[in-house]
């Protein structure tokens, strides 16, 4: 995994790879399957309506734990946990990013010690977001409930964390290494599960490497991510030593415009919608401008070939094609765009200038990744002959997908423009509450909350509570898109390629069945084996 691991709790974290790194460990009540079926894990099955597990009014589910679950300490898991996991995640100081997962929640309720309802504020037609999947796992009490409001005191308990699953952390060093041993407290482990006894996770380096440390030097047995140029990627596969996997979700390579003004003080603050972006605050046009100077076939050609596709929508289940202008590079009409705006290059040296901005040159960030620094060149290319600038930079991904104080990461958004892809989630809940005013992140919540680009609209945040209480699948679809197309049309995020998850294995890994791009790619470890 050459974006290093920072902690072993995802729910701190924004970075996919802290999420895979704790779902080794730390398990849900159940998983979004490769085809986003839900697949009971420490659940004893699934609660629907029919069997009396979701209330006939949708305002609540309830969950069963399965028996004689223990924790890797030897102590019983017991409703009382879930309860815990919901209060440490939905307080305002304790940092938590996915408090998206509890969006809608009244209250969770240990109704006795294996037995967890979950209570919405309405009808929630869709209940299987809470407690589903690894970005929302249980957590035990006994060792996290110190770390309530102040998770960032909480190293040893972050990065050793109690759970459930087929493994428990041996070692861990900080974005470098994850060295794990089995967990024989494990409910499968008298089945012969896991396969494996240790499992290392090494981070550092780039996707190229790590491609290659699977493909053509077979000295790994797994790469993740694997965001490397086909013509790289092609020859490695040929070597015949490994397997490449792909599997489409809901992953985007997009751009977010920062909707708060990098350069106050603090920097990228919402302060309650008092701190706009001079240039990209409630500014459609000049986004759209932004968009149509791209050339998203050649930006997918040269950086994922057959894995990705042009895409204009942030939710390609449904794939609104409202804004499908975008499919089509037009540097001419951007220039118009500009010119009626009357942003012009007074100067003449090739740069644009805004009355209050002045020359429009952006701080343009994302992850150190060839693919991603060839589409910052391009990119960079395309908005130059629209009279629009760039300053290009890149983080080593182990920081930029972090939450650190002081860092300069996704969370913080110290820039104008970031690029990176989604954290896929198999429900458009989950999906969209990272843009809504109640999931804004800040200093002001321990940077918690997934609303990474301070984006707020009273229009979406109505729209969004609606789909929230939807149930009928074709309306469902109809809120998606358009929630989609508010935030598209609005300017606040630029899609640019969907993507699949592109991975490796060697050739005598099996029992990881069908890649899974909507949850943990490890969700399935424990079935894993060498042949």
């Amino acid at each position: 995994m050459w974006q290093a691991p920072s902690l072993v709790n995802g729910m701190l974290s924004s970075g996919t790879k802290d999420t895979l790194a704790g779902s080794l460990v730390l398990e849900p009540l159940a998983w979004f399957g490769p085809n986003t079926e839900i697949i009971p894990a420490l659940a004893a099955d699934l609660p629907t309506v029919e069997n009396g597990g979701v209330s006939d009014d949708l305002t609540s589910i309830t969950w069963t734990l399965k028996e004689g679950l223990v924790w890797s300490d030897g102590t019983p898991v017991t409703s009382a946990d879930a309860v815990f996991t919901w209060e440490y995640c939905t307080h305002p100081q304790t940092g938590c990013t996915q408090s998206g997962s509890f969006a809608g929640v009244k209250q969770v309720v240990a109704v006795d010690d294996r037995t967890i309802r979950v209570e919405f504020e309405e009808a929630t037609p869709y209940p299987y977001v809470p407690f589903v999947g690894a970005v929302s796992p249980i957590l035990q009490k006994a060792q996290m409930e110190d770390c309530i409001g102040r998770a960032d005191q909480c190293s040893e308990q972050n990065n050793y964390p109690i759970g459930t699953g087929p493994y428990k952390v041996k070692n861990f060093l900080f974005e470098d290494t994850v060295e794990y041993e089995v967990n024989p407290l494990y409910r499968d482990y008298q089945n012969g599960k896991p396969f494996f006894g240790t499992v290392t996770i090494k981070g550092g380096g780039d996707a190229e490497a790590a491609a290659r440390s699977v493909l053509e030097i077979g000295e790994a047995d797994y790469a993740w991510n694997l965001q490397v140029a086909p013509d790289i990627l092609d020859p490695m596969i040929a070597a015949g030593i490994g397997t490449v996997e792909a599997g489409f979700a809901a992953n985007i390579e997009h751009l977010n415009l920062n909707q708060t003004n990098p350069k106050s003080d603090p920097p990228s603050e919402w302060m309650d919608g008092n701190n706009p972006h001079p240039v990209f605050h409630n500014n459609p046009q000049f986004a759209k401008a932004l968009s149509l100077a791209i050339d998203r076939e050649e930006l997918t050609r040269v950086g994922y070939g057959v894995a990705g596709k042009p895409i204009c929508s942030i939710w390609p289940p449904t794939n609104s094609t409202t804004h499908n202008w975008c499919l089509t590079q037009d540097i001419d009409e951007a220039n118009r765009i500009l010119d009626e705006l009357g942003y012009m290059d007074a100067n003449g040296d090739g740069i644009r200038e805004h009355p209050e901005f002045g020359e429009l040159i952006f701080d343009y960030h994302t992850s150190t990744n060839a693919v991603r620094q060839t589409f910052q060149e391009l990119i960079k290319s395309y908005w130059s002959q629209i009279g629009i600038g760039v300053n290009l930079r890149n983080t080593d991904a182990s920081v930029f997908f972090g939450n650190e104080d002081g860092a300069d990461n996704i969370n913080r958004f110290m820039a104008d423009i970031q690029m990176y892809t989604f954290v896929p989630l198999a429900d458009g809940v989950s999906h969209f509450a990272q843009y809504t005013t109640d999931d804004m992140t800040g200093a002001f919540n321990n940077y918690g909350g997934q609303n990474l680009l301070r984006y707020s609209n009273p229009e979406f945040d109505a729209l969004f509570k609606e789909l929230q209480r939807t149930a009928e699948i074709d309306k469902r679809n109809q809120l998606m898109n358009q929630l989609s197309d508010i935030i598209v049309g609005d300017g606040a995020v630029i899609p640019l390629v969907w993507r699949a998850s592109v991975s490796a294995f060697k050739n005598d890994i099996k029992g990881y069945g069908v890649l899974n791009g909507w949850d943990s790619e490890f969700w399935n470890i424990a079935d894993w084996y060498r042949e």
